[in-house]
């Protein structure tokens, strides 16, 4: 599973209940850009971004269990559609949620480790976690073109249909070397990045963020 992760768009907000639940809401934008890699001394910057709406497969099949976790890790719940404490919203410009947080389960370290950090303000991102169909069922899910020459030099990836499966409340401000490679852009004979298809890179992201 890949993970991905836009600046300066998320919006986090707290708010505690008379119940004593906690409520968290989020957002992830729609086409804004993410630096995968500046490219090093010789090759070409990579960027990332999803089109409008590029999760609605599986936010419109309620029977999808997506989470919300702390840092990727399933071992780390925060909230989840199955047990009915996350809604997700999608529209043109992002997608959003509300999360509400249980009594009991704010007992968790890691739910408490997450709201001290929070409230530090250093625990402030939100990195979906997806996978991108198999071409034979979605054969345009993704394209890879260059940047305009009076923008930059880069290459653009963008991403049209990814299966959404959690979202993760993180630190990190972009996104982790070791993922950019998982994604296993490979060159093709005309010199353009393109997504490949090696295997090997499919199994590390896979490994990596399996539930």
């Amino acid at each position: 599973m890949f993970t991905g992760f836009c600046d300066g768009e998320l919006i986090l907000e707290e708010r505690a209940a008379r119940s004593r639940k906690r409520r968290l809401k989020g957002r992830f934008p729609y086409n804004k850009r993410a630096t995968l890699s500046d490219g090093g001394r010789t090759g070409k910057p990579r960027k990332e971004q999803f089109a409008s709406r590029a999760f609605a497969y599986n936010v419109e099949h309620q029977e999808v269990d997506i989470r919300l976790l702390v840092g990727h890790d399933y071992g780390k719940p925060l909230a989840s559609r199955a047990a009915r404490t996350l809604a997700l919203f999608d529209a043109e410009d992002a997608l959003t949620f509300e999360a509400e947080i249980s009594e009991e389960l704010q007992e968790a370290s890691w739910v408490r480790d997450f709201f001290a950090g929070f409230g530090a303000g250093l625990i402030r991102g939100l990195s979906p976690g997806f996978r991108i169909p198999p071409q034979r069922a979605v054969p345009d899910a993704e394209k890879v073109e260059e940047e305009d020459p009076s923008e930059g030099i880069a290459l653009i990836r963008t991403i049209f249909q990814a299966l959404l499966y959690e979202l993760s409340v993180v630190t990190a401000a972009a996104y982790p070397e070791a993922e950019v490679e998982a994604r296993n852009w490979t060159p093709t004979a005309g010199g353009v990045l393109v997504p490949g298809t090696s295997d090997a890179g499919l199994r590390r992201a896979m490994n990596r963020w399996r539930a």
